[in-house]
């Protein structure tokens, strides 16, 4: 099932599925426990994020291109970091640069398989990490670059947590339709332009494997998020750098799950 929350005319909030651009089909019940599809047909007016995780684990450097382009080592543990909930932003809506941010052109986008959990774990096997997903979709960890790597107290998480930081969707592509979470093409488009095209067989850390690291004695509550890690192609590897700037158009494309747009925007003086 591809599950979408939106919004009616009306401002009314829905969960639906069989989304056709236009309308989907009601949905009725838990999302973490068993979903019926009404067959009742609605509107579309605007599209929410598919979830709203209650936390949100990143992981750095997951990806072997990626890491050969920053020059770092293959990380033998995960590199974890969190971002902050209320940085969620959907389909289509608006990627603010922060007044911040503007001066030193820094933001970057980052494609990632976004992975939501379905039901509590903690301690979980690899072999049995898997069962415990929900679902998958598209998510780019948009990040500041110079908070990230000095303005923030040599921490990620405020250079990754601004306002509108993490897309996501369209859509929750339910575990059931993935056959393989390690062999989906990535890719980010800036403008037209491919700026990362990979797949998640580069990963240095399974899906799987990254469940099983994340619930070692940490219960992972259902709708938590993991951000799986991004490919090479970032803008602040290329040579000469390439960032964010108000008038772009992002996509993050994901084979099985779709295509997440964004529009780049200035923050408003004042705010």
């Amino acid at each position: 099932m591809q599950i979408i929350r939106f919004r009616t005319a009306d401002n009314q909030l829905y969960t639906g599925c069989d989304y056709d651009g236009t309308t989907a089909s009601l949905v009725e019940g838990d999302l973490f426990d068993k979903l019926t599809d009404t067959r009742q047909r609605k509107n579309v007016a605007t599209l929410e994020v598919p979830v709203v995780p209650g936390a949100i684990f990143c992981i750095g450097l997951n990806y072997r291109g990626h890491a050969k382009e920053t020059g770092m080592d293959l990380p033998r543990y995960p590199v974890v970091f969190m971002k902050n909930p209320g940085a969620v932003t959907p389909h289509k809506s608006d990627i603010v640069i922060p007044a911040s941010c503007l001066e030193t052109p820094e933001v970057d986008y980052e494609a990632e398989l976004g992975v939501v959990i379905g039901r509590e774990a903690k301690n979980v096997s690899e072999a049995r990490a898997l069962d415990y997903v929900l679902g998958y979709t598209c998510a780019n960890d948009v990040s500041a670059r110079r908070w990230q790597k000095h303005a923030g107290g040599g921490q990620w998480v405020r250079g990754k947590s601004f306002d509108t930081f993490c897309p996501l969707g369209p859509v929750l592509v339910t575990a059931d339709e993935i056959q393989d979470p390690q062999n989906l093409a990535v890719e980010s488009v800036l403008n037209g332009t491919t700026m990362q095209q990979s797949n998640t067989r580069d990963m240095i850390f399974s899906v799987a494997r990254l469940i099983a690291f994340l619930s070692e004695s940490t219960t992972l509550a259902p709708g938590t998020l993991i951000l799986t890690g991004t490919p090479e192609g970032v803008g602040f590897a290329r040579k000469p750098p390439v960032y964010l700037m108000p008038g772009d158009h992002l996509q993050t494309r994901i084979q099985g799950i779709g295509m997440l747009e964004n529009p780049v925007i200035a923050e408003k003086s004042g705010n």
